[in-house]
């Protein structure tokens, strides 16, 4: 009986130590994102469903302001963003050392949303609109539907800093802002819980390359290999997003603290506008960048290869079969 016990209680032993130098051997990473919404499923998914971890990575995935994100990723402070948005139109009025590796969202995934008094957009004339960043895809999104609607966004409107997604609804319900640009499955609550009016959508605007994956120059130059194993964790994770409706939709109630139902809608109103494969195509790549060099006044257009390198990303693809 003795023997048994010391048999039992050494395989506990070793049972211990290898799950210890398992989880010794997981390298941390900081991935840094913007806003609390279903743009940063495919992060949500890799560290809930333990894609990152498979990779032998301990992924630390924050919420930092996409221009504080920027300077992270510049400084070393994170390994990686997937506010590529902020990022690309920073590098298309200077030099930065970056590149964006992958991108999941190609367009807008934006409602613009008011008060019920507020009935139509030329209504918001002398009003303050509350965004993420500003010059990021939240702002130059919406920007573009109120010209649409006749209004100047740089002399008509107020912009302002409100905080991610939730916290402009908060912002908005409170009076503090008068339209916020709301994405699911913010502007699924705003509509039935709160009875918000909703005005327009940009998810049939022009391309926008909004959300994905970058990082510096300096760590794809030096740590090629660390930047694979987090494109196949985000490549897993997508593959997943697009092939299991449930799970993702309970991964992203979980995550934003949202009941099933409005989850499951988020999943169906955002799906088209994910890349299946973490690569835009070459089209959708030059009418954004010929679309931001107009809105930021640029004379010309940004060569696509100074902001994009997608190779690692096909690597990945290849390897795990992914078209």
């Amino acid at each position: 009986m003795r023997t048994r016990t010391l048999s039992f209680a050494f395989f506990l032993f070793v049972i211990f130590i290898t799950q210890a130098r398992g989880q010794g051997a997981l390298e941390k990473i900081v991935i840094a994102y913007p806003s609390r919404s279903i743009a940063s499923i495919d992060l949500y998914i890799a560290q809930e469903r333990g894609f990152f971890r498979q990779e032998g990575l301990a992924a630390d995935v924050v919420q930092v302001r996409g221009n504080i994100a920027v300077t992270a990723l510049l400084s070393g402070e994170a390994n990686a963003i997937n506010n590529v948005g902020t990022l690309t139109r920073a590098m298309e009025r200077s030099d930065l050392p970056a590149k964006v590796i992958s991108q999941s969202l190609k367009k807008n995934l934006f409602w613009l949303v008011t008060k019920p008094e507020i009935k139509s957009l030329t209504d918001l004339k002398g009003k303050v609109f509350g965004t993420t960043t500003f010059g990021g895809a939240q702002h130059l999104a919406a920007a573009r539907l109120l010209r649409k609607a006749g209004l100047d966004p740089e002399k008509d409107i107020t912009v302002v800093i409100g905080g991610d997604v939730p916290a402009q609804l908060q912002s908005l319900l409170s009076g503090v802002i008068h339209l916020a640009a709301l994405s699911p499955p913010t502007v699924i609550l705003a509509r039935d819980k709160f009875k918000l009016r909703i005005h327009g959508s940009t998810i049939d605007d022009l391309p926008n390359l909004q959300n994905g994956l970058a990082v510096s120059e300096k760590l794809l130059r030096e740590r090629r290999e660390l930047v694979k194993r987090i494109l196949r964790a985000r490549s897993k994770a997508s593959r997943y997003f697009f092939e299991n409706e449930r799970g993702s939709s309970e991964v992203l109630a979980k995550y934003l603290k949202v009941d099933l139902p409005v989850a499951r809608e988020s999943y169906h109103l955002a799906r088209p506008a994910f890349t299946t494969n973490g690569i835009p195509a070459e089209r959708e790549v030059e009418d954004f960048l010929r679309a931001d060099a107009e809105l930021l006044n640029l004379r010309e257009p940004v060569a696509p290869a100074k902001i994009f390198d997608f190779s690692l990303q096909r690597e990945v693809n290849q390897e795990l079969g992914i078209k």
